[in-house]
């Protein structure tokens, strides 16, 4: 089984072309476009890692960063946050993410950031 990446952002248009990107690397990918669809159905998995959007339509990505690194079962696996209006400096205000990713993002940058830190060593 490849790598594995969990998606929570809600614009459609963003959403499919990071899973497209994505599937084109080889991962594994599960895409969730609001909190609610990301708490439902992405409890029984343990991607390599979550790239998070900051607004969502219920609520907030940087509360969902909070949850996962709190969690035993979560908080070793990697969190990319993005945004079009936050900062790095805001994030860090308020979860522990490995790193921000600002919209509108380059792909190439994207999949760098991606590939780095599920391949950092452990």
């Amino acid at each position: 089984m490849g790598k594995s990446v969990c998606v929570l952002e809600d614009d459609e248009g963003i959403r499919d072309v990071i899973l497209l990107l994505l599937k084109e690397e080889n991962y594994d990918v599960a895409g969730f476009s609001s909190i609610a669809d990301f708490n439902l159905n992405a409890k029984n998995l343990t991607p390599d890692l979550f790239l998070l959007d900051v607004m969502l339509p219920d609520g907030s990505g940087l509360d969902i960063c909070t949850v996962l690194k709190a969690s035993e079962h979560t908080k070793n696996i990697p969190v990319l946050m993005m945004s079009a209006h936050a900062k790095m400096s805001e994030i860090n205000d308020h979860c522990k993410a490995q790193g921000f990713i600002s919209k509108p993002f380059d792909i190439y940058d994207l999949l760098k950031r991606v590939d780095h830190q599920i391949n950092l060593p452990s």
